[in-house]
């Protein structure tokens, strides 16, 4: 039977009121009070319907669902911040005929439908009455939520309509599945629903059963805690819920389509598809699986960048990006030229030795530009362990691919520039010989399947154009050096250090320190004053990072309110960059007994070295302080042994060797030294502290010595030439072997210096000693 009605609306969210239910409900949005204090002063009796969205705040009609409940209000009370707590009694259904949206609340036109109570029922409704009766009492018994005594007092009801909405509202249904037993007005229709719903809840609390009784057989009294963690388990597997695991095993599956991979590559990738399908989602192999997978999808099988040598655009990129090296971009381009007319054939392993700062990496990136190709760089400085190079084998926790496989997979092709960065600085220790690891890497013969212990999968290297660069040739391991070309970069002189400076240095470091062209100017004079006393160095890192100091200053200047530009003379210098660290060398040296200024080379350019000799009384010890290396000091005894043999020349006494200490000293002892180049210079010091006689200040000299007498050729001549160029010296002593090798030392310090080459230490006696 229906009746209509005109009655306020309350929205509820997240709660379905059935009749024959009573509820304590918290009304607090300003208009479900109105509508509720309307419902409180007229006949108590309010709609309340469920929203459709429980999150909506201000619902509308839209909002709602169209069947609710008609309640009665039977007891209420004002909570603090104007929120009202009412009781309300569940009456009759309604179906919204109307709704209207009031200035306060809302209103609706609803129809009721009320069952009749004591009709006779039919036999399908009585035995569908029984049975949802039965299935409810299942329930309880199994879930243990409702008192025995509930039970009976629900069993005994004999109308069907509100037997039905009593049970719904004591099982713990989801929302939309208690709304839409509300929406059942016929009880028939509500009992068959009730009874599905009861089948339902029946069936996973026996599959949580199940699984409760499966796992408690696993259990012993030390496993609790791991109980809980297996019955989780157990119910993500019975439910099914491995969706991630089935979406990464269709993601390797479309990549395997999409991609082209070679035959033994595609297998292994299709074979550990299939093993992580047969994973539980839950196992520790699972990320294993798909981490490898990872990597063998990213790497570049087949993936290349067409080459393109230009050049002339090559030629303007080596000159666009680096100031002299000349002979360097000559070789440079040579060897471009042959990869234009033959690039197929394997590329050559170029090796760019140098002092720090020279450029080499960034020679390296300019190839890889000139060529077309990406550029990856990896440093192999310190590195001791074999896998740093191979990758660790897949049984290790945590493996991954080696250097080479991982650079390979960021390029993205696998015919990339790889600059292979400080390979003189490999160490060796347990753990393997990282260089006999770079043998299969370079050699053109094997790399063409190069294995990596994580991959486990030959890969192809011979496309790659590799790059090593070290800066001491000597300490790279004599097999490695054997495959490749090496190309010394030498120092840069003063004149290229200020072209360097103006030309990159300036404007890189007005960027970084957030200058314009128009903020700062930098007199001509200032580059060589700063090349002279702020830096001693081959290459021009220290000039970069005076360069950016000064930059710092004018920004500091420009923020604190002084009008750019930002003028630096030598005149202001200091006030820039405090004193200079370094002090410009006098043009004349005074002449001194058993003092020489010897060169040497070192891994940050050439150096002087002060060597200072005195003869002691004693019983015939030579005694060398100043951080000798072994080289070193072998040299010093040779030249010892040559002075001894030389003795009756000399003038000298037969025993002097025996009463006398000679005491060999090289400054800044806190430095080591070592080398065979200092041989004549410790030699000629020896004699002149045993002779008395002066050697000339203005002279600097090189070479190793025999116990002959003979002099040896040395290597680093330009870095050493720099080094006397900058103390100011006027005439150098140098092997006559090394004689060729003046035609690499720029034309102004050529112009400034004497060369005398010579091949015995008599001739080194007659320039240095006076008479």
């Amino acid at each position: 039977m229906a009746e209509k009605r005109t009655l306020p609306v309350l929205p509820l969210r997240g709660l379905v009121v059935y009749p024959h239910m009573m509820v304590n409900v918290d009304v607090g949005r300003d208009r479900s009070v109105a509508a509720t204090e309307r419902a409180i002063a007229g006949s108590n009796e309010v709609l309340v319907v469920a929203q459709r969205d429980p999150d909506a705040e201000d619902p509308t009609e839209r909002d709602l669902y169209t069947v609710g409940t008609v309640v009665e209000i039977r007891q209420f009370l004002r909570m603090p911040e104007g929120v009202l707590r009412i009781l309300v009694d569940g009456k009759t259904r309604a179906k919204i005929l109307a709704y209207r949206e009031g200035e306060n609340y809302a209103e609706a036109d609803v129809s009721e439908y009320e069952e009749e109570e004591g009709a006779p029922a039919s036999k399908d409704v009585e035995a569908l009455t029984h049975g949802v009766s039965d299935k409810f009492e299942e329930w309880v018994k199994i879930s243990h939520k409702l008192p025995p005594e509930a039970l009976v007092s629900i069993s005994i009801m004999e109308d069907s309509g509100r037997l039905a909405d009593i049970i719904a509202s004591h099982l713990n249904l989801r929302y939309d599945v208690r709304q839409e037993i509300l929406t059942l007005f016929d009880v028939r229709a509500r009992l068959e629903y009730l009874y599905e719903v009861l089948l339902h809840e029946l069936d996973i609390m026996g599959i949580e059963q199940k699984i409760g009784r499966r796992v408690r057989k696993q259990m012993d009294k030390v496993q609790r805690d791991f109980y809980l963690r297996e019955k989780i388990k157990a119910i993500h597997k019975e439910l099914g819920e491995d969706a991630d695991k089935s979406a990464d095993v269709e993601r390797y599956r479309g990549i395997l389509e999409k991609k082209e991979f070679p035959k033994d590559v595609r297998e292994t990738i299709e074979r550990e598809i299939h093993r992580l399908d047969a994973s539980p989602a839950t196992s520790s192999e699972v990320g294993v699986i798909c981490t490898y997978l990872d990597c063998l999808a990213e790497l570049p099988w087949t993936e290349t960048t067409a080459e393109h040598v230009d050049m002339t655009e090559a030629h303007n990129i080596l000159e666009r990006d680096h100031y002299g090296l000349e002979k360097i971009k000559e070789r440079i381009l040579d060897y471009l030229a042959v990869r234009r007319l033959a690039p197929e054939q394997s590329a050559p392993i170029l090796c760019l030795v140098g002092a720090p700062g020279v450029g080499k990496t960034s020679l390296g990136a300019s190839i890889a530009r000139a060529m077309g190709r990406k550029f990856i760089r990896a440093s192999l400085g310190g590195i001791r362990d074999e896998a740093e190079i191979r990758g660790h084998r897949r049984t290790y926790v945590g493996a991954m691919p080696g250097r080479i496989i991982e650079g390979i997979r960021r390029a993205g092709v696998k015919n990339p520039v790889f600059l292979l960065d400080e390979v003189d600085k490999i160490a060796m220790d347990f753990h393997g010989d990282p260089s006999a690891a770079l043998l299969e890497v370079l050699d053109p013969v094997q790399n063409c399947t190069f294995s990596d212990h994580y991959v486990e999968l030959p890969f192809d290297l011979s496309r790659v154009f590799w790059i090593v660069t070290a800066n001491n040739a000597a300490r790279i391991p004599a097999p490695l050096r054997d495959r490749m070309e090496i190309l010394n970069l030498s120092s840069y002189t003063e004149l290229e250090k200020v072209e360097i400076a103006r030309r990159h240095l300036l404007p890189r470091q007005r960027t970084q320190n957030g200058l314009k062209a128009k903020d700062i100017r930098v007199a001509a004079g200032v580059y060589p004053e700063i090349i002279r006393s702020y830096t001693r160095e081959a290459g021009v890192r220290s000039l970069e990072r005076v360069i950016g100091r000064l930059c710092r200053k004018a920004a500091r200047r420009i923020v604190e309110g002084e009008t750019a530009p930002i003028s630096v003379t030598k005149a202001n210098l200091v006030e820039f960059l405090e004193k200079p660290a370094y002090h410009a060398a006098k043009q004349e040296k005074k002449p001194l007994v058993g003092v020489v200024t010897g060169l040497a080379w070192t891994e940050v350019g050439g150096d002087v070295l002060r060597t200072e000799v005195n003869v002691l009384r004693g019983k015939g010890k030579l005694i060398l302080t100043g951080q000798l290396g072994d080289v070193m000091q072998e040299s010093a005894q040779a030249a010892l042994s040559y002075v001894r043999s030389r003795s009756e020349a000399l003038s000298l006494a037969e025993d002097f060797y025996e009463k006398d200490d000679i005491h060999i000293h090289l400054p800044e002892g806190a430095i080591p030294k070592d080398g065979p180049s200092a041989g004549i210079t410790m030699a000629t010091a020896m004699i002149s502290a045993l002779t008395g006689r002066k050697v000339r200040g203005d002279v600097a000299m090189t070479g190793e010595i025999t116990l002959r007498g003979n002099v040896l050729p040395i290597g680093g001549l330009k870095e050493k030439t720099l080094a006397a160029y900058r103390e100011g010296m006027k005439t150098i002593v140098l092997p006559q072997e090394n004689a060729p090798d003046i035609e690499d030392i720029p034309d102004t310090v050529r112009e400034a210096l004497e060369f005398v080459p010579v091949t015995h230490m008599d001739e080194v006696l007659k320039i240095a000693l006076y008479n």
